[in-house]
């Protein structure tokens, strides 16, 4: 697996931000290409133990390649790192010192023709998923969902405001033929939507991004995935996650409104009745984002936003 690249999006802020501690027991959720999770492994040895989980079966072999110097040290499971309860029991872990989630797609599955996330991979498959054992995928999606759905997935996860008129269209072409590559799907998208809208990003990005996250689930319980793995940490823990679309960063800063909140009850009651304590400090009350530099090195960073919050009970 020497051809996966991933470049770690933030690196240096995401590693101050997890204020890495000698012999501290870290979680990363979407291990990709190892590029957090080296470093980690690197600067909290020779103790430091890392737990980490991803869907992607090259991720991992890519992951196991890369942290082979650190072996006895680190786990990896195939598993949803919204599966962190059990994963977190088969490796013994009773509290973490830190988290990292990073929900970016990696260089090489958005590069690899035969994963289907990319629009500029005409010929690739309607594929999209993270874990190819999987039965659904981005042509099972665009073939046998019904146009309301495909609308509803279009607006809801790509905020597309052409979604109704999109659905439409790629319901008619399925008609003819099924729709089984990135190339048809795009030039459906680029037939539907009016020539004056098409002058800044691809017309076809906010469409792939709603299906992709459609297929793999991916705003499905990120909330309660947030505040259970805020909770799994040590007093003085921290969680750092890495969005990279609006969706995903407003899940991640409700939960952290939540965890950062005293109390929950109704306003209108005389006493707190919920029992609700504060449980975590907001560490970057404003998102940090890439750098000019590493916006230019790597453009994939242009979006990504940076949350962190400490454990504090």
């Amino acid at each position: 697996m020497s051809g996966f690249s991933h470049i770690p999006v933030m690196l240096e802020e995401c590693l101050q931000g997890l204020n890495l501690r000698d012999g501290g027991t870290y979680f990363d959720g979407t291990i990709g290409g190892a590029g957090h999770s080296y470093e980690i492994l690197k600067r909290t040895s020779p103790n430091g133990k890392l737990i980490a989980t991803d869907l992607d079966s090259d991720a991992i072999a890519a992951a196991t390649e890369r942290l082979n110097e650190f072996k006895g040290r680190f786990k990896i499971y195939k598993s949803n790192y919204k599966d962190y309860d059990g994963v977190l029991e088969q490796a013994g872990a009773d509290g973490l010192d830190g988290v990292i989630l990073d929900f970016g797609i990696s260089s090489w599955q958005i590069d690899n023709c035969d994963r289907g996330f990319s629009y500029m991979k005409p010929a690739s498959p309607l594929d999209m998923r993270m874990d190819r054992t999987q039965a659904l995928t981005a042509e099972t999606i665009v073939n046998d969902y019904q146009q309301k759905e495909i609308a509803k997935i279009l607006k809801q996860y790509g905020e597309e405001q052409f979604a109704t008129a999109i659905a439409a269209k790629i319901v008619t072409a399925r008609q003819r033929k099924r729709l089984t590559t990135c190339g048809e799907l795009v030039e459906i998208i680029e037939g539907t939507i009016p020539k004056t809208f098409q002058s800044g990003a691809p017309a076809a990005r906010k469409s792939f991004q709603a299906i992709r996250i459609a297929v793999n689930g991916e705003l499905s319980g990120l909330y309660d995935c947030v505040v259970g793995l805020t909770r799994r940490l040590k007093k003085g823990g921290r969680i750092v996650i890495l969005t990279f679309h609006s969706l995903e960063d407003r899940i991640v800063k409700q939960a952290f409104k939540f965890l950062e909140s005293d109390c929950i009850c109704d306003k209108s009651l005389p006493v707190c009745t919920c029992g609700k304590k504060k449980e975590i400090e907001i560490i970057t009350k404003k998102p940090l984002t890439a750098s000019v530099k590493e916006i230019t090195l790597n453009s994939r960073s242009k979006c990504a936003k940076l949350r962190i919050a400490e454990k504090i009970i």
